[in-house]
């Protein structure tokens, strides 16, 4: 008696790859993403004078007072994050939005008078003479 013989499977066909998506405008103007970043990143600098403040990443920025009614969406959830003092990197970040605009939007509310600027707390590289002979001398009397 002998074995039955098995079919030989034939490799299946590959799926055809997914159509590429159409490419985007290269000005960036147009109904993609990019436009709309580009037309919301120009809406949010607002029409100001082209001025702005001299600051930094590390820049520390905290607020005044609360938003007025008047305040953008941005300038509002800013002057909220800004209770205690945070950097330009910082609010940067939790914004989404690039440090050229909030450059911008820092400096509004700076003329504003509802934020203030400070610069960043620097620690001495060496500490005073005095004080590490001091912390010496009490190490020693134990």
């Amino acid at each position: 008696m002998t074995a039955p013989r098995r079919k030989r499977r034939q490799p299946t066909p590959l799926p055809p790859p997914p159509p590429a998506p159409p490419p985007e405008p290269a000005d960036g103007e147009g109904d993609g993403e990019g436009g709309k970043d580009l037309e919301r990143l120009y809406i949010i600098a607002g029409s100001g004078d082209g001025g702005r403040a001299e600051l930094d990443l590390v820049t520390l920025i905290v607020a005044r007072s609360a938003p007025p009614p008047s305040a953008g969406p941005e300038q509002t959830a800013l002057l909220r994050l800004c209770t205690a003092p945070l950097s330009v990197a910082e609010l940067s970040a939790y914004l989404k939005l690039p440090f050229s605009a909030m450059t911008v939007l820092i400096t509004e509310l700076i003329t504003a008078e509802l934020v203030q600027a400070r610069a960043p707390i620097i620690r001495r590289a060496v500490a005073d003479r005095s004080l590490l002979e001091a912390v010496m001398h009490g190490l020693q009397r134990l």
